[in-house]
């Protein structure tokens, strides 16, 4: 059996070719290549290999430009340190991908999933894969964020939805301002204990005093020594300014 190796960085070839000579001591290994361009040029020269073990990130892109632009039919395993190309992935021959550092159980179990593909249509082992790999994808621990914040409005304590908030200031004690101009006060200890539990794509923390919601920016303006003057669409007490520092910061969170 003919294995290619894709992979850029020369320990992690290095190890990724002795646990595939334990594992399969049978096999040929070509390789490793490093980049998009050689890998192109060898496969010039070269028929298909049996399988491919293909680093995602090469030195010069992604590997994923190699498999669609030669459309090969060999399966791949994907080797990667980043779960956000594992969907993609799998619509290009993968039967399998490996989280790095690679391990040599789930190398192991990645070789025993090509050997069932050698025995079953590809197509019913990918989206038997693919439906595996959305469960695992789905439970793991994704970071929640907050949407309901408790205040008190005279002697009644009120649930305030994330939608409904237009900032949070801190005037001796942390208060919450919503979109009808509602002041509550609420029971967090600090603006640091309140930022952590907001999305960051909604809220952005504007300076020490306050945490705006994007959505209750009317507009801005840049002064001249290039901080940002925010206007909400509820007044502020006082000007809420963002400091040069963080000016580019926030037009791009801004634009999204």
């Amino acid at each position: 059996m003919n294995i290619l190796i894709l992979e850029d960085e020369p320990l992690v070839a290095k190890n990724l070719e002795k646990l595939v000579q334990q594992l399969l001591p049978q096999a040929l290994i070509q390789g490793p290549l490093a980049s998009i361009e050689t890998t192109l040029t060898w496969f010039r020269k070269h028929p298909e290999p049996d399988l491919i073990l293909s680093d995602i990130q090469l030195a010069d892109g992604v590997s994923f430009d190699i498999f669609q632009e030669l459309n090969l039919s060999c399966p791949i395993i994907f080797t990667t340190a980043y779960d956000e190309y594992a969907i993609r992935a799998f619509k290009l021959n993968s039967i399998d991908y490996l989280l790095k550092p690679i391990d040599k159980n789930d190398l192991k179990c990645a070789f025993e999933k090509f050997s069932r593909w050698q025995q079953n249509s590809p197509t019913e082992l990918f989206s038997e894969q693919l439906r595996n790999l959305l469960h695992d994808l789905e439970n793991r621990n994704v970071r929640q964020y907050k949407h309901r914040f408790t205040a008190h409005h005279q002697r009644a304590v009120v649930a305030v939805v994330d939608t409904r908030i237009a900032y949070f200031v801190r005037e001796e004690v942390i208060w919450l301002v919503t979109t009808d101009n509602q002041r509550l006060i609420t029971d967090y200890a600090s603006l640091d204990e309140v930022e952590d539990m907001l999305d960051p794509a909604q809220f952005i923390r504007a300076n020490r005093q306050y945490i705006v919601r994007k959505d209750a920016i009317e507009s801005y303006r840049t002064h001249y020594m290039g901080k940002i003057e925010l206007t909400l669409i509820i007044p502020a007490k006082e000007e809420i300014v963002i400091s040069k520092d963080k000016a580019a910061q926030f037009r791009t969170w801004f634009e999204v």
